[in-house]
């Protein structure tokens, strides 16, 4: 399986470029029906045993950055449990087959993360299935366009701060009296947490949380040996943006208001989560990790 990211290229023209073709697709959108197809490392991604034995739990597993990841891990050796709504089941079985090819274990957990008992409930599914947990990657998350604080409704914002926040909490809560040290806990910020869009107010909030949360829960769990980092993405080419996160307007250009010209791909972003799940990262938390295109974190 060669890796195309090894050869040395251009990375302005590494990837597809705007103009991109409108493709509403309703929520939560699916990886299979975007076009271009993003590029999860189903092809290009070539592991080296960093994780071996590991037992990893992603949310928002099945597409996106969270399928990177999970692609990423099991073919650098671990185990992997994805969790992800019911609607997104077949995209979510692809990464299940993924995992399985690379010759590790894989672990489908389906369920609505806004409910708590949902998310307590994965996180001892996945201990059970796994044997255990060494990296928790609290991925999933929800963001809707919305051109004024006004049409943000009630409903939306509840949404957007129980799948990005209390799902956060929640899962993170129940997971802590599994790890041991060595672990790792990695979140998904953004650069909406430094740089928020007029259009994405909820979700830059929940992502600026995010950031303290991970820096604040840092300074308590490494008193138990666990590493707790996250990772900035900028625009990357997932199926959060044609099923309601940008306008079609916005979809038709994204990516090129950074200085690369065009958004991430999701394999682009994987070897960091690679590197912060590894004992590579034995020296590292507390840390934001930016992958933005060119346009950086404060």
């Amino acid at each position: 399986m060669a890796d195309d990211r090894l050869i040395i290229q251009d990375p302005r023209h590494q990837y597809p470029e705007p103009p991109f073709p409108r493709q509403p697709q309703p929520e939560p959108g699916l990886a299979a029906k975007m076009s271009p197809k993003p590029d999860h490392g189903e092809e290009s991604y070539t592991g080296s045993g960093k994780l071996v034995n590991r037992k990893a739990l992603i949310t928002g597993g099945d597409s996106g950055i969270g399928r990177a990841v999970a692609i990423a891990y099991a073919r650098e050796g671990a185990d992997v449990a994805i969790s992800y709504l019911p609607s997104e089941e077949s995209d979510a079985q692809d990464v299940i087959a993924l995992i399985e090819k690379a010759g590790r274990n894989a672990i489908a957990l389906p369920g609505d993360i806004t409910d708590e008992q949902v998310c307590r409930k994965l996180v001892t599914d996945a201990v059970h299935a796994l044997g255990g947990l060494d990296i928790l990657v609290n991925n999933a998350g929800k963001q809707q366009t919305q051109p004024s604080i006004g049409d943000i409704t009630t409903e939306q914002f509840d949404q957007v701060l129980k799948t990005n926040l209390y799902a956060l909490f929640w899962i993170t809560q129940e997971a802590v009296p599994h790890l041991k040290p060595g672990a790792a806990i990695i979140n998904t910020t953004s650069i909406q947490a430094y740089d928020p869009s007029e259009s994405l107010i909820d979700y830059a909030m929940t992502k600026t949380a995010i950031v303290s949360f991970s820096k604040s829960l840092s300074k308590q769990m490494i008193e138990q040996g666990v590493r707790v980092n996250a990772v900035a993405p900028g625009p990357f080419w997932t199926a959060l943006q044609p099923s309601g996160g940008q306008t079609q307007e916005k979809v038709e250009k994204f990516g090129s208001e950074v200085p690369l010209g065009r958004p991430g791909q999701p394999v682009e972003i994987a070897p960091i989560y690679v590197l912060l799940a590894s004992q590579e990262a034995s020296y590292i938390t507390g840390e934001v990790y930016g992958a933005t295109g060119g346009v950086g974190i404060a």
